[in-house]
């Protein structure tokens, strides 16, 4: 396979990269909708929902790679599209555990704020909670 044939995927927040692989596909979920990049496409910039990055993996035809993101944006330009976003796991490396505590402390906090008529509690809580079920989606379980 000719190298221009291939894009580059890179995933990284603050702590730093978490995935990086070339492939021939990628799919992000933007906050005006779904889109796939394939190689040699347009450049450009947008906005990610909390959700997921899929990645297709070369050596078969429908398996893709899966990266938990919370928001966040993608550029891509000479066939590299970085991903930039606070938080990000691989999803091999989510703990599920861990993410459904998350949901639950979510939940509570979010009925608290709504009880209390907490606008801007409620709207940090939601976010929470997508986050969190976002990466128990993802994982699996």
């Amino acid at each position: 396979m000719a190298e221009q044939d291939l894009l580059t995927v890179s995933v990284v927040t603050p702590d730093g990269s978490v995935y990086e692989k070339q492939t021939r596909l990628a799919v992000f979920k933007t906050t005006v909708g779904e889109i796939g990049i394939l190689p040699n496409h347009i450049p450009l910039i947008a906005s990610l929902e909390i959700d997921e990055v899929r990645v297709k993996v070369q050596e078969t035809d429908d398996k893709f790679d899966e990266i938990a993101v919370s928001g966040g944006f993608v550029e891509f330009s000479g066939n590299v599209a970085t991903v930039v976003a606070n938080s990000a796991e691989k999803k091999e490396d989510i703990d599920t555990t861990r993410a459904n505590k998350a949901r639950e402390r979510a939940e509570k906090r979010l009925e608290i704020a709504k009880q209390s008529n907490d606008v801007d509690t409620t709207k940090r809580a939601e976010i929470s909670l997508r986050k969190a079920v976002n990466r128990i989606n993802i994982s699996g379980h």
